[in-house]
């Protein structure tokens, strides 16, 4: 899971065929809508001291670079099959309007915009992302899908359903509903032996065993299609480079939620705030133990590993690196990983600042009271994105439906992940009150405050955080999901709106609101509940005229920031790139 600011599904049945004709015919933004669009995104120069590096790792992060580079055009490649036709295509348009599609189309990595619903802002492309990407056929919908994986042996159903694989039609074959899992090896063959060869050429650079003993494992899982172990490696990676790379997220599924994007992330690794924030890894299963749920439905023992990495990104790319940018992530994705070591949160600090500097502090000084706004405060900003991703890991995780061992994943498809990101919030809040309450038996002193002016700070700050995220949009499941996690707390009485527009916390019903809303989410996960989850989202995942209202108050801020890798850039210059043709090729504008 990851976190983008932290916060990604329109929830529609089916697949239809999609009619390029249509968009024809379509209005598309001129030059100065595209700016304005694009000017929602606050360029935002990433620079990262490296010089503490030792010779040999500095050598490897210029691979890295190199490596997690390649995995742009094959996350382009996976949104759909005609992005790197058009991306060449736009590269060679030197008109004004031009270059400011260009320049959109790398903030999106195609060319729907994430911020609005995933429409269209070109010509001659479907009117809306395909539900299924490029991981289908474009006109399979999900009922065919179904039928075809019906038919199939076990084996071959696991490979259909796989992270890994894109179902394809199957060449020459004259039956109905013929298709064919293909492995990512295989599909993005060139790519992947590219960036394989890239994460070798870095292993025999570094001088750290972790780091180097899991890019060759990576590097090697690029062409098997077998990520397991180079997931288990990258569990135990304890090196100042902190390199995430693979294929991870689903969320650009919209069909299942079954087929994982590739994205990579490459950081330095902040040593000395990794090791504050280590003391709350010391405390889950105290908390799992004390969830506001059935208590059949806890995990008596969790995985035996929760570290956490504090880092400052230096270069992110593909699925982490379009629209709203990832602010922290908690991986692997794979259970079996998950239940032998446990999951590994890591925390982007430079990004996060940026997104609390340029994005949070103007929104809550819009829509929050005089009062309220004191209390917002990047620390518990901080602190409930690190309990976001740590209560990823906590929670049902393998459940049985009808005497069926199975996954909240596997039961409640594409809605997954709109349940699973406001699970992960409303949980981080109910664990820091947990800890906040018992602050003195656990020995948190300075780790957490405890007093009143700090749980203020911390409900204040996330009421302000959610306006951030519903500028998100309801396509996106973090949006979604906060829609939801909004509605509900304001018919609780927790959120309450002023007579003039501005809104503040109830500290006198927020935090068992926050317990109940916790108790339904997680509920619906350990029954695997589809249906639940749908009536839940279909009633409260919705903008009421309230918070639109508010919203439209909030023009002029951007919704997040569009990274300028600086550092990345100057390690390693990319040579014979054409002008304009991506936000590293812009002047940051102060703002």
């Amino acid at each position: 899971m990851k976190l983008t600011g932290c916060f990604i599904l329109v929830l529609l049945i089916g697949v239809t065929s999609i009619s390029v004709k249509a968009q024809k015919n379509a209005a598309l933004p001129d030059l100065a809508q595209l700016d304005l669009m694009a000017s929602r995104f606050a360029p935002t120069p990433l620079r990262v001291d490296t010089s503490r590096l030792s010779s040999g790792d500095r050598q490897a992060l210029v691979k890295l670079i190199e490596a997690a580079r390649v995995l742009n055009d094959i996350f382009m490649q996976q949104m759909w099959d005609g992005n790197l036709a058009l991306y060449g295509r736009l590269q060679k348009d030197a008109t004004p309007l031009g270059k400011a599609r260009l320049h959109y189309f790398w903030i999106n990595k195609g060319p729907w915009s994430d911020l609005d619903e995933y429409k269209a802002f070109l010509p001659g492309v479907p009117p809306r992302k395909p539900l299924g990407a490029n991981f289908y056929p474009e006109n399979m919908s999900k009922d065919a899908f179904e039928s075809w994986v019906a038919q199939l042996s076990p084996k071959e159903q696991e490979q259909a359903r796989s992270f890994f694989t894109v179902i394809r039609p199957l060449e020459n074959s004259k039956a109905p509903n013929s298709f064919l899992a293909v492995p990512y090896s295989q599909e993005y063959a060139d790519g992947l032996t590219k960036a394989s060869n890239l994460l070798h050429e870095a292993a025999g650079l570094t001088d750290n065993a972790s780091l180097k003993k899991f890019l060759n494992l990576r590097a090697d899982a690029f062409l098997t299609n077998d990520y397991y172990e180079s997931d288990m490696a990258w569990m135990d990676l304890d090196a100042p480079l902190d390199i995430t790379i693979g294929p991870y997220e689903t969320y650009n599924d919209e069909l299942f939620g079954y087929k994982a994007s590739f994205e990579a992330y490459v950081n330095l690794r902040d040593d000395e705030e990794s090791a504050k924030l280590s003391v709350f890894t010391q405390h889950l299963q105290d908390i799992e133990n004390n969830l506001p749920i059935d208590p059949q439905y806890r995990n008596p023992k969790l995985g035996a590993g929760a570290p956490i990495r504090v880092v400052d990104e230096i270069l992110s790319a593909g699925d982490g690196a379009h629209g709203v940018q990832t602010a922290a992530y908690n991986l692997p994705n794979d259970d079996r990983v998950v239940q032998q070591k446990g999951s590994k949160r890591v925390m982007l600090k430079n990004v996060q600042e940026a997104k609390f500097r340029s994005v949070l502090l103007p929104i809550a000084r819009r829509t929050l009271s005089q009062t309220a706004m004191v209390d917002v405060s990047f620390e518990p900003f901080f602190t409930h994105i690190l309990a976001h991703e740590l209560m990823h890991g906590l929670g049902p995780h393998q459940i049985k439906v009808q005497g069926r061992d199975t996954t909240p994943r596997e039961e409640l498809k594409e809605l997954y992940s709109a349940i699973e990101e406001p699970k992960a919030d409303v949980t981080g809040l109910f664990a820091l009150q947990y800890m906040m309450d018992h602050s003195k038996e656990m020995g948190l002193g300075a780790s957490l405050p405890s007093d009143e002016a700090a749980q203020r700070q911390l409900y204040t700050t996330y009421l302000a955080s959610a306006f951030r995220s519903l500028r998100f949009g309801l396509n996106d499941a973090h949006g979604k999901g906060m829609a939801m996690q909004f509605n509900y707390l304001m018919d609780k009485g927790a959120f309450v709106q002023h007579p003039d527009g501005t809104f503040s916390v109830d500290m006198t019903k927020i935090k068992s609101a926050i317990a109940a809303l916790d108790h339904d989410l997680l509920t619906i996960e350990a029954e695997g509940n589809y249906a639940g989850a749908k009536k839940m989202l279909d009633e409260l995942g919705v903008m009421r005229p309230a918070v639109r209202k508010a919203l439209d108050g909030l023009q002029g801020i951007p919704t997040d920031i569009e990274p300028i890798f600086v550092t990345a850039d100057e390690l390693a210059p990319i040579v014979n790139r054409p002008p304009n043709a991506g936000p590293a090729r812009k002047k940051a504008r102060s703002r």
